[in-house]
């Protein structure tokens, strides 16, 4: 091919371009009149949303990588004694009063005992709320 023809060519290309740029703008500002409040509303709502996901991100715990290391030090100040940590965990794996005493061969009088003196500890007042107490200072998984 000849240079005239390769000018040519770039020419009738850069003119096929620019019209399709043109036509291009004239359809987004037909959309963008005709759909204003929606695009509106779906950008408010995308950045919502975006930033619904980055708080949750930010906020949400993460768990160590390394292996469990209990507070003894958090066990020792808050007074709690091996029998009521037994109990803790058992809680903590979802087990109701009389599955716990079982386990720990004592009497469900006794595990009410214990949970009663967890929630006073753990200054908490709801099994929920002292599992999640017993996570924060690291006294269980």
């Amino acid at each position: 091919m000849s240079r005239s023809m390769i000018r040519i060519v770039l020419v009738y290309a850069l003119a096929l371009a620019i019209a399709a740029f043109a036509l291009e703008w004239l359809q987004f500002q037909y959309f963008s009149k005709t759909y204003s409040i929606e695009i509106y509303i779906a950008i408010i709502a995308i950045g919502f949303a975006a930033l619904g996901v980055w708080m949750g991100n930010r906020l949400t715990a993460r768990k160590s990588n390394g292996p469990f290391e209990r507070n003894v030090a958090a066990l020792t100040s808050l007074g709690i004694s091996a029998r009521e940590l037994e109990v803790l965990e058992a809680l903590a794996a979802g087990d109701s009063n009389k599955e716990i005493a079982r386990t720990l061969e004592i009497s469900p009088n006794t595990v009410k005992s214990h949970i009663g003196h967890l929630f006073e500890k753990l200054q908490v007042n709801g099994r929920v709320r002292a599992i999640e107490e017993a996570r924060v200072h690291r006294l269980i998984r």
